[in-house]
């Protein structure tokens, strides 16, 4: 009889088990991981705003629901609330922005941003630096000697708190193109320091035919890249920043290249100047860059 009743327990406990294991494996099925690009996909805080969005917890929120991994954010206020509610949420702070100028009448850099590299000690976040100056010329090797003297100093802090910081090329800034940032980054000379392939930039400046030559410059140093949709041949930002499933430039072509070149670390949505609500643009960035990565996926089996 005792027998009898382990027997059947053991029925049972298979049973639950069996059934258990099909109610994950529907779950999963459920949510499958998108695959074919391996990079954390975020949003930078320049298309996560507008009047239903305005508070940390609003977008943490927002770009939580949607999929993306996290958030790039522009200036060095607030920052212990973003990160607050990015934590909150199981969100990362990928990158925030802040400037230099190289000029000696300038003041150097925020004077937050000792504060700033305090919040965000261990969180592998990078600073995203852009450079400017009204003294030297636009990507002039002039302005060097100050540039490398004011970055090597962030950089030691930075490092302090485990950060990185990447040199954030800029239309119309003293650092300008990817071949600034790659020209700089050599020379400055520290481990935790890289650049920024930034799409919408690039495109401002060069034809489409540099892509490649670029990239595989930026490639040793390559720490962020940003993406949109754009339109070949566009020179306004209305042109050359639109979501990610609109546009002419033929963004697979992009990610697919950087694929083929090694780059594994995280894409940023540059979201600047779009108009509409938010919550859709960045909705129809995520459903674009999903279907992207589907289509690389495909190309690999």
């Amino acid at each position: 009889m005792t027998r009898t009743r382990t027997f059947a327990a053991i029925l049972a406990s298979i049973a639950c088990f069996c059934l258990s294991a099909k109610g994950l494996t529907a779950g999963t099925h459920s949510a499958p991981k998108t695959k074919g690009l391996v990079n954390p996909f975020f949003a930078m805080d320049t298309g996560t705003k507008d009047d239903k969005h305005r508070t940390p917890k609003a977008q943490a929120e927002m770009l939580k629901e949607l999929g993306y991994a996290g958030i790039g954010c522009g200036g060095l206020s607030g920052l212990s609330e973003m990160v607050e509610e990015l934590d909150r949420n199981g969100l990362k702070m990928f990158a925030v922005y802040t400037g230099v100028w190289i000029d000696p009448d300038k003041q150097k850099y925020d004077p937050q941003l000792k504060q700033a590299v305090k919040v965000l000690r261990g969180r592998d976040t990078i600073l995203w630096i852009f450079i400017q100056s009204k003294k030297h010329k636009l990507s002039s090797p002039e302005g060097d000697a100050r540039a490398v003297e004011i970055i090597r100093e962030i950089a030691d802090m930075a490092h302090a708190s485990g950060l990185k910081v990447a040199l954030y090329p800029h239309v119309g800034f003293w650092l300008e193109r990817v071949e600034d940032a790659v020209r700089l980054t050599k020379k400055i000379d520290r481990r935790n320091v890289g650049v920024t392939f930034n799409l919408c930039h690039w495109l401002k400046l060069d034809s489409e035919e540099t892509m490649k030559r670029l990239m595989k410059l930026a490639m040793p140093y390559l720490y962020l890249v940003t993406i949109n949709g754009a339109d070949s041949g566009g020179r306004n930002w209305n042109q050359l920043i639109q979501t990610l499933d609109r546009g002419t430039f033929d963004i697979y072509n992009f990610l697919k290249t950087l694929e083929e070149l090694g780059y594994t670390g995280p894409i940023g949505f540059q979201g600047y100047g779009i108009k509409g609500d938010v919550h859709e643009n960045l909705k129809r960035s995520m459903d674009a860059w999903r279907r992207l990565c589907v289509r690389i996926a495909a190309e690999k089996k």
